[in-house]
């Protein structure tokens, strides 16, 4: 299914004029990455329908909204590269970067009601999967502006920070899946369940990405570990770190938070140290596992034969195996 999103996004009309507005949405969506969103849509319209491809415009589209939230996310953190490669606004400029995300955005809604002429949906079907990716755009804004509050504010609580992660990471996912079913005519409460599926498996994989960041094999995770302890951003583990430090341990994790200039590894290895000795890897891995068991869980509702399930249930344990 990757190569299938792969190859209908390198057929896309972006070769037209004009250059400076479609060249760099060719170039971004030609970096790669691992097409998550659109596969886990062919999958899950896979567990009532034959053909996934019957939805690759709608699975293109989200990757495509995907993508323009990187582009822009990309200028607001002045990040220099994405997936190795120059990031469009350095690539190109600041400006060129926000209108060709601005037209991703458009191009995404377009594509997202385009239709196989061999595909047939039940009545309200369209304006249900419009609505879902509607809906969905705007709470990731809502989740991309708590991520931003949270940079200055020293009292997030976990509670906050998991909302965020849902609204920034996980309805997305979410809502690949629950299009995928709602274009192949599921059931109600089928839907609801895939998109409880998807919304936990999210978070599940969000706060993989925590840990990692943290614990992963650098040749494996492909780029420095420990940059969220040097930056100091609001995670699973450093908010629960402030929690559960007590005495020498919350002074050693507060210097370390408020020091401007530092030796990055000493650092990291003395804020790890404090996350090992509280206990904070063990936490993290058990509420992965919370949110893991919840989607599975709600996967196991769906009434569907186990055997069509069985490509969903594998695809998210890999990924939740995955060091990378």
């Amino acid at each position: 299914m990757h190569n299938k999103v792969n190859d209908y996004i390198a057929k896309l009309p972006l070769d037209k004029e004009p250059k400076g507005l479609y060249a760099p949405i060719e170039y971004v969506l030609s970096l790669g990455g691992k097409r998550i969103r659109p596969v886990l849509m062919m999958m899950a319209y896979e567990l009532w329908k034959e053909n996934g491809e019957d939805v690759l415009p709608q699975a293109v589209a989200l990757e495509t909204y995907h993508n323009f939230t990187l582009l822009h996310d990309d200028v607001m953190d002045n990040a220099d590269v994405r997936r190795g490669k120059p990031a469009v606004h350095k690539k190109w400029n600041e400006n060129t970067a926000i209108l060709s995300g601005d037209n991703m955005l458009v191009l995404a809604f377009k594509w997202m009601q385009s239709l196989p002429s061999s595909l047939s949906l039940g009545e309200g079907v369209l304006a249900d999967v419009l609505a879902t990716f509607t809906d969905t755009a705007i709470e990731i804004n809502e989740g991309q502006q708590y991520d931003v509050d949270f940079e200055t504010r020293d009292d997030v609580r976990e509670e906050e920070y998991l909302e965020m992660i849902r609204l920034k990471t996980s309805v997305l996912l979410a809502c690949a899946v629950k299009i995928g079913a709602l274009m192949a005519g599921a059931p109600k409460e089928d839907v609801e369940n895939i998109y409880q599926f998807g919304v936990n498996m999210g978070l599940a994989f969000q706060l993989q990405d925590d840990f990692l960041d943290v614990y992963g094999d650098e040749k494996v995770f492909g780029k420095a570990i420990g940059g969220d302890i040097t930056s100091n951003k609001k995670t699973y583990m450093l908010i629960n770190a402030l929690q559960k430090a007590e005495g020498e341990d919350k002074a050693t994790l507060q210097r370390w938070i408020d020091a401007k200039e530092f030796d990055r590894q000493e650092k990291v290895a003395a804020v790890t140290a404090i996350y090992n000795k509280v206990g904070i890897d063990k936490m993290a891995k058990a509420k992965m596992e919370e949110y893991y068991a919840l989607g599975t869980k709600a996967l196991d509702a769906i009434n569907v034969p186990e055997e069509r399930k069985a490509a969903l249930r594998e695809y998210a344990a890999k990924m939740m195996k995955r060091e990378k």
